[in-house]
């Protein structure tokens, strides 16, 4: 059950001041330093890979359409001057991850900042990802999940060559989480009580694992890297492609009068990934304007961040 503390937490996630003490502006110089953004091709993943490519970053965009993420990098090319790596990630399909990471690692022995950001929303029951697991879920944690496993001998690798300045993964969550704070692994491959929960709820669960997953990243491996999560502020973009005005109506039509401009969505994970402060900030929950936030008291139990990991283990041994 929500407290009224959460409740207070939560609209202030929801509704955060018009302007922000920290921006992109605000980030040190990033020549000669390596980024992956999953899901870099639109929203508040292309507002962060814009900004680390004005700051100096070697940037890889990794998406699953390439044509998409071809045209955001000749705009960010137009817009900057500097040109985004296409590196070509599906988050559904684990065998995609795999590829993707060992594509990354053959180029590079050098990982500065992972901004899990991708995700997908409300998408429709019938989804599912091509290893069968529920589509949000299975992109938004799991897949997230495997592809940072797979990434860390890189991180550490980061880590040897400069203890001082250890990397770090960011992980995008939301306020959400707090509405359905368990796992229930009885609905994250299709079965009849899956088909009971509303698309709401599932992507609720998928956000609450996402905020486990980086609690448990931060426990087990904060002696060489930084972990964060974060609620980034309400957007509308690639995010919501499934709501439509038939479902949501007026509730869509008020949800725009608040909607923040991307570039402010992107300032919480910017800060996370790259400001010198933020490298004291393992295992928090930002929230914004990069500041840190109260995540929901059960994402704080070790026990339930511990079998997640574990059930996620299980489920890409195979791979």
């Amino acid at each position: 059950m929500t407290t009224p503390t959460q409740v207070t937490g939560t609209w202030k996630e929801l509704f955060p001041p018009k302007t922000s003490n920290w921006t992109a502006e605000d980030m040190p110089e990033l020549t000669g330093r390596v980024y992956i953004v999953t899901g870099g091709n639109s929203g508040i993943g292309k507002e962060t890979v814009k900004a680390l490519l004005k700051k100096g970053g070697k940037v890889y965009m990794a998406s699953r359409n390439e044509t998409l993420a071809r045209e955001a990098i000749e705009d960010l090319e137009r817009e900057t001057g500097r040109t985004a790596i296409f590196l070509k990630l599906d988050l559904a399909d684990l065998a995609s991850v795999k590829q993707a990471a060992e594509e990354f690692m053959a180029m590079e022995s050098q990982l500065n900042t992972l901004f899990n950001n991708a995700a997908i929303a409300w998408s429709p029951i019938d989804e599912l990802t091509a290893q069968d697991y529920d589509l949000q879920f299975g992109t938004n944690v799991l897949g997230h999940f495997y592809f940072t496993k797979l990434l860390l001998p890189v991180l550490f690798q980061t880590y040897d060559a400069n203890p001082s300045d250890k990397p770090r993964v960011v992980t995008n969550s939301g306020t959400i989480h707090k509405t359905f704070p368990k796992i229930d692994y009885e609905t994250l491959r299709d079965s009849k009580k899956r088909r009971k929960l509303t698309p709401n709820q599932i992507y609720s669960q998928s956000k609450f694992g996402n905020v486990l997953l980086a609690n448990e990243l931060a426990r087990r491996y904060g002696d060489k890297i930084v972990a964060t999560s974060l609620h980034p502020g309400v957007y509308f973009g690639r995010l919501q492609r499934y709501v439509g005005l038939k479902e949501w109506g007026i509730v869509r039509w008020g949800w725009d009068l608040f909607f923040l401009p991307h570039s402010m969505s992107a300032y919480t994970q910017l800060f996370a990934g790259t400001a010198p402060e933020a490298a004291n900030m393992n295992g928090k929950y930002l929230v914004p304007w990069a500041t840190e936030g109260r995540m929901h008291k059960e994402a704080t139990k070790q026990e339930i961040s511990e079998k997640l990991w574990d059930w996620m283990e299980e489920q890409v041994a195979k791979m």
